[in-house]
C-alpha cells in the first residue's frame, strides 16, 4: 500500500512536469525569437502607456502578448519559474472582457459609440501582462500549492482578483511556481523544482512567491499577484530587487486564493501584487481600487482610491526606524541600505529617528502562536505518502511532534543562554481552543501597544529591513529558518500595510564582516537563530545581489505607503543613489 501512494505521488509529479512542457513544446517558434527593436520599445511603456496605445487601438493586446511571451520563455529558462501557460486562453479573455461589475456610470472617460449606440468604457488594465502565483484560483487550471495530491484536479471558478483583471482587459498569461505549504524560504518543489535568483542562479528567490519574483525580475509580466502570511511578496521583493505592497486585510481582493492554511484567522492571509517598477505598483494598485473590489470580493473593503501627493504637499515626514527585531540583527549590507535610505531622507530635511516599539519578541511569540495554533498538522497533513516538507519547516515540525516535557526541558536548558528559544520550545504545542484565544488576545493587546506608541511619537512611516539577510544560496534556508522572517510577520500580524523597494546591491568591500566576527562580542551576544543566520552570509559570494528596505504605514492607508515609497525614491536620487538594472537581461 505504501508503495503504491508512493507511486502516487511520483506518478503526480511525472504528470504535472509532462503537462507543461507539452505546454512550452506546442507554443509557436516565433516567441521563441529575441524582441525586435519596436518590441523592445513597447516592453518599456509603463501601465499608464500599455493601457493607453490599446484602448485607442494604436496597439493590439496580441503584440503585447508576444513581446511578453518571448520575455517569459526567456525568464523561465534561466529560473525555472512557470508552473502553468495561458498564452492563448490570456488573449481571448483580455479581447472578450466586459468591464461589467466595477462599471461607473459617473466616471468621465467613459464615452458613447455612435456606431452601435452602445454605451462603452475603456478597459482598465486592457493589454497589462498580470502573472498569478500557482496558489490563485483560476478556471480549469489546478491550484497545486506546490503538493502533489493537488494535480490533475482544475478548480471550477476563478478568484475574485482573476475575474476583475479579465474584466479589466489584464493578459492573464501564466502561474508560478510556489514552495509546497508555502511556509518556506525557498521556492522549491518536487513537482516543478527548483527556482532560481536571475541575478544569480545559485541563490535563492524566497518564498513563497518566488516563482513571480524570478519571472518579474527579468521582465516576464508587468505585474504578479501573490499572497503573503509572514513576507510571501515582500521577502522574494526584496531577493530579487523588485517592488511590492501587501495591504490590510480587506483592502485587495483575496477570495479565491488557496493556502496550506485555510480557515486561519489569526493572521491574515492576504493577497497582494508584486511589480517591476514603482510606478507600475502603485497605477495597478490604483486601478483595482478603482474597479471596485468589493463587487466581486465579499471580503473586501468597500473604501476608494484616495488620493495624496507627498512631494506635492512638500511637508516633511517623521521616519521611524526600526533597526533590530529583538531576534535577527541585520547583517552589515541589509543594515547599509536602510542606513542609506536614513541618510537621503535627512538629507531632505525629513525628520529620521529611532523607533523602539513594544518588544518586538513578544510580540512575534504571539503571533508564531497563532500562526502556528495546530502544530503544522494542517499542512502535513496534505503530502501524499512519499512526499516531504523541504527546507526549516521539516525542523519545525519535528521540534512540534517532540513530547511535551521535552520541549520544556529544552526551554529550561536554554534560557539564561537564549531566552527566545527558550520562550519558543515552551510555545512550540498544537493550541487547544482556549489557548488560540489567549493568543489572540495576546495579539490585539499588542496591537494596541504599538498603535499608541506610533501615535503618541507622531510616525508617518516607520522603515525597516525586510530580511537580516540578502538571498542566500540554495539549501541553506535550514540554518536561516523562518523565524528570521520576524521583520516582516512582524507587520502581518499588526495587519499593516508594508511594501518593499529596491535600493542598492551587496558590495563585497562595503558589507563583509571582519575576519575575526565569530570571536567578538556582538556575535556572542546573539542567540542561536541569528548565529545560525549569520553562517550563511557571504558578502563575497553575494556581491551584487539586490538590497531592499520596508515601509510600513497606518492600517487601511495603502494610498499613503505607495507615497511614501515614492518619498524615498525620490530622496535616494537626490542623494545620488539609484538601483539600477530593474530587470535582468535573460
Amino acid at each position: 500500500m505504501f508503495s503504491l501512494s508512493a507511486s502516487a505521488h511520483q506518478l503526480a509529479c511525472q504528470r504535472k512536469q509532462k503537462e507543461r512542457e507539452a505546454l512550452l513544446e506546442s507554443l509557436p517558434p516565433t516567441y521563441s525569437t529575441p524582441l525586435s527593436l519596436q518590441e523592445t520599445k513597447i516592453h518599456g511603456l509603463t501601465i499608464p502607456q500599455l493601457v493607453s496605445q490599446c484602448n485607442r487601438g494604436t496597439l493590439s493586446s496580441a503584440t503585447v502578448l508576444t513581446v511578453y511571451a518571448k520575455k517569459t520563455l526567456r525568464s523561465h529558462q534561466a529560473t525555472n519559474c512557470l508552473s502553468d501557460i495561458m498564452f492563448d486562453e490570456a488573449l481571448a479573455s483580455s479581447s472578450a472582457g466586459g468591464w461589467s461589475l466595477g462599471f461607473d456610470s459617473s466616471d468621465t472617460s467613459s464615452n458613447t459609440d455612435s456606431t452601435n449606440n452602445e454605451f462603452t468604457r475603456d478597459q482598465p488594465l486592457l493589454g497589462v501582462p498580470v502573472s498569478i502565483k500557482d496558489t490563485v484560483d483560476i478556471a480549469g487550471h489546478d491550484t497545486t500549492i506546490g503538493y502533489s495530491g493537488n494535480v490533475g484536479k482544475p478548480v471550477a471558478t476563478s478568484s475574485a482578483i482573476v475575474r476583475l483583471l479579465k474584466d479589466a482587459g489584464a493578459l492573464v498569461h501564466v502561474k508560478t511556481t510556489v514552495p509546497k505549504g508555502l511556509l518556506a524560504l525557498e521556492t522549491q518543489t518536487d513537482l516543478f523544482g527548483q527556482t532560481r535568483n536571475p541575478h544569480n542562479t545559485d541563490f535563492t528567490t524566497g518564498g513563497s512567491s518566488g516563482g513571480g519574483a524570478a519571472l518579474l525580475a527579468c521582465g516576464g509580466s508587468k505585474i504578479e499577484i501573490g499572497s503573503d502570511i509572514g513576507g510571501s511578496v515582500r521577502l522574494p521583493a526584496h531577493f530579487c530587487g523588485i517592488w511590492s505592497l501587501k495591504g490590510s486585510a480587506g483592502r485587495f481582493p483575496s477570495w479565491g486564493c488557496a493556502t496550506s492554511m485555510r480557515g486561519l484567522e489569526g493572521i491574515p492571509i492576504i493577497s497582494a501584487p508584486m511589480a517591476n517598477s514603482l510606478e507600475d505598483l502603485a497605477e495597478f494598485w490604483k486601478r483595482v481600487v478603482q474597479s471596485k473590489p468589493w463587487q466581486y470580493d465579499h471580503t473586501c473593503v468597500p473604501m476608494p482610491w484616495r488620493p495624496i501627493n507627498l512631494q506635492e504637499e512638500g511637508r516633511k515626514l517623521k521616519w521611524g526606524i526600526m533597526w533590530d527585531d529583538g531576534t535577527i540583527p541585520p547583517t552589515p549590507a541589509c543594515r547599509r541600505a536602510l542606513s542609506t535610505v536614513a541618510t537621503a531622507l535627512r538629507k531632505q530635511g525629513h525628520e529620521v529617528v529611532d523607533f523602539h516599539p513594544p518588544d518586538i519578541a513578544e510580540g512575534l511569540q504571539s503571533g508564531y502562536k497563532l500562526l502556528l495554533a495546530d502544530g503544522g498538522q494542517q499542512i502535513a497533513s496534505q503530502l501524499q505518502p512519499g512526499e516531504k516538507l523541504d527546507g526549516p519547516a521539516v525542523g519545525l515540525l519535528g521540534v512540534f511532534k517532540l513530547p511535551r516535557f521535552v520541549k520544556k526541558m529544552m526551554s529550561f536548558f536554554v534560557k539564561s543562554s537564549d531566552p527566545f528559544m527558550a520562550q519558543l520550545y515552551q510555545n512550540m504545542h498544537p493550541r487547544s481552543l482556549l489557548e488560540d484565544r489567549e493568543a489572540i488576545v495576546e495579539r490585539d493587546e499588542y496591537r494596541a501597544l504599538l498603535h499608541e506608541k506610533w501615535v503618541s511619537e507622531g510616525f508617518d512611516f516607520v522603515l525597516t529591513v525586510p530580511h537580516p539577510l540578502p538571498a542566500f544560496e540554495h539549501g541553506a534556508s535550514e540554518k536561516v529558518t523562518l523565524m528570521s522572517c520576524g521583520y516582516t510577520f512582524l507587520f502581518n500580524m499588526l495587519d499593516l500595510p508594508a511594501g518593499v523597494l529596491p535600493v542598492t546591491k551587496v558590495d563585497e568591500s562595503l558589507d563583509c564582516l571582519p575576519d575575526d566576527f565569530t570571536s567578538s562580542p556582538e556575535y556572542q551576544a546573539m542567540n542561536s537563530l541569528a548565529k545560525g543566520a549569520y553562517s550563511v552570509y557571504d558578502a563575497k559570494k553575494m556581491h551584487g545581489l539586490p538590497l531592499g528596505v520596508q515601509i510600513a504605514g497606518r492600517r487601511l492607508e495603502e494610498e499613503k505607503v505607495l507615497e511614501g515609497m515614492k518619498v524615498i525614491e525620490a530622496a535616494l536620487r537626490e542623494y545620488g543613489v539609484e538601483y539600477s538594472n530593474a530587470q535582468v537581461d535573460v
